[in-house]
């Protein structure tokens, strides 16, 4: 989970990052189903615009082995609120490819990946190694994660700015059927960071009596270690009639002082045999990092000093809507067996509680209006059986 904004504003956030990548929660060892999936997403919200394509392929190439590849497209323009206090208006792009492979042995999966993802002055590269084992006639499954991440931040301003983040995940995962009809996920997710941690372009401001305005701008200091840890509950409950109501809560906190909370509602609605109304609503809520502040009193004031609004006090309210086609293609002779369009559309809404607009010059420092952001977030996809 890490910090919601993060996902929402900053320029490598990645925001629609993984909205591809179906869940991969197993509630028997079988591997997943060989399809392919095309999708056009696009964000815009607080001056920001993210939109692109992206391609997922998986196929088994045996019938213990299956593989996968997906290629990924973010075209970034605009500028947030701090792009618009700070500097100007930019455009670019990353873009992501991932492979991977699932190798079925009696009950167990074993999983492996790579992900590399780049943009003009960003790089990463993600290793990563899971195994999922049934047990119990198959109503419980544990699954294991382990994930690397090596990074290499630089600025586009200066080409011999260069820095490295070194990032470990791991994920433990227990899913369980309760009932015929309730099933139950466990998750505890636990990410270590190093190296260097925050944003080359962003800047605090502080109180400067030798300002024109009264304050002045320097970059900002991070810590070089965060580790942050993540509980989730996670519910699915199957109805007569074929819907289903799903249900999260997650607990985060981490060592920059950081608790967050997230509480999530769903529902699934099938009408007649080919059409399915998804319905989801979700809730988040976090307070600000120790070394956070919106108006520092000095430029010296502490030896860590951030105001990045990602690590201020805000909530998100989201609402959601789906809406899918399913059909059988009835090839007999074809490779195609089914096939599927989905449109998804998520309004997103967050209210910060100590984060000022500091566009607004006509007012002195630190008694601006609070920043808002509404966004809406679009994604229209193809999706192919064979």
């Amino acid at each position: 989970m890490a910090v919601e904004a993060a996902v929402v504003v900053t320029k490598r956030a990645g925001f629609l990052t993984g909205l591809l990548l179906l869940a991969n929660v197993s509630f028997a060892a079988v591997l997943p189903a060989d399809r392919a999936d095309v999708m056009y997403h696009s964000y815009d919200g607080g001056g920001v615009k993210i939109d692109g394509p992206a391609v997922l392929v998986r196929k088994s190439v045996t019938d213990d082995v299956s593989v996968s590849a997906q290629y990924y497209v973010d075209e970034i323009s605009g500028a947030s609120i701090d792009v618009q206090v700070l500097a100007s208006e930019y455009a670019e792009e990353r873009t992501q490819y991932d492979i991977g492979a699932d190798y079925l042995l009696n009950k167990t999966i074993l999983t492996v990946g790579y992900s590399n993802s780049e943009e003009n002055d960003y790089e990463a590269d993600t290793y990563s190694i899971g195994v999922s084992q049934d047990f119990f006639g198959d109503l419980s499954t544990l699954s294991l994660s382990f994930a690397l991440g090596n990074d290499t931040i630089g600025m586009s301003t200066n080409s011999d700015f260069s820095k490295d983040k070194r990032t470990q995940s791991y994920q433990f995962s227990w899913t369980q059927v309760i009932t015929k009809n309730l099933l139950m996920n466990f998750i505890y997710h636990v990410i270590t960071d190093e190296g260097y941690l925050n944003n080359p372009y962003r800047r605090f401001r502080y109180l400067d009596p030798n300002s024109g305005s009264g304050v002045s701008w320097q970059t900002e200091v991070y810590p070089e270690t965060r580790t942050s840890h993540a509980f989730a509950v996670r519910g699915r409950y199957y109805m007569p009639y074929r819907a289903a109501f799903g249900f999260e809560y997650r607990r985060f906190n981490d060592t920059w002082g950081i608790n967050a909370y997230n509480m999530d509602l769903s529902y699934t609605h099938p009408l007649k045999e080919n059409w399915i109304i998804d319905v989801r609503y979700r809730y988040y809520s976090q307070s600000d990092a120790d070394f956070y502040s919106d108006l520092f009193p000095a430029v010296g004031f502490q030896n860590y000093m951030g105001r990045d609004k990602e690590l201020s006090t805000f909530s998100t309210n989201t609402l959601g809507f789906k809406v899918s086609y399913e059909f059988d293609t009835h090839w007999s002779r074809g490779w195609l067996e089914k096939a599927a369009v989905s449109f998804a559309w998520d309004m997103l809404s967050i209210e910060y509680d100590n984060f000022r607009d500091a566009r607004r010059t006509d007012l002195p420092a630190g008694t601006e209006p609070l920043y808002k952001l509404d966004a809406d977030v679009i994604r229209f996809f193809i999706s192919g059986w064979f």
